[in-house]
């Protein structure tokens, strides 16, 4: 647990996810569509990632649990999430507020 939350207070928005997994893709998509490049950590390719993927499990309560996402170090959730906020006009500021977004 200790390597996810130093990865994820590194930048701005940090995503957690595996290389085929679709909503990880949606996920990346729409960060890169609002203009944030968070910094991507596909769990299938790191040496660590088993151990990363157990610890994520345990801080979402779920599994998979990919996407993970954090903004501004804390963590927001998974799509659903990230998606409730998007659709309630709350990600935008949330991205400001964290300097993942200029304008």
């Amino acid at each position: 647990m200790d390597k996810v939350m130093r990865l994820a207070s590194q930048r701005a928005v940090v995503v957690f996810s595996m290389s085929s997994c679709c909503m990880c893709h949606t996920i990346k998509r729409l960060f890169c569509e609002l203009g944030v490049n968070p910094a991507i950590h596909e769990l299938d390719e790191d040496p660590n990632g088993k151990d990363m993927e157990r610890a994520l499990a345990k801080m979402l309560g779920c599994n998979p649990p990919v996407p993970a996402v954090f903004i501004g170090g804390r963590l927001v959730g998974s799509t659903d999430m990230v998606m409730s906020l998007h659709l309630g006009s709350k990600l935008v500021p949330l991205l400001r507020d964290a300097g993942a977004l200029w304008l």
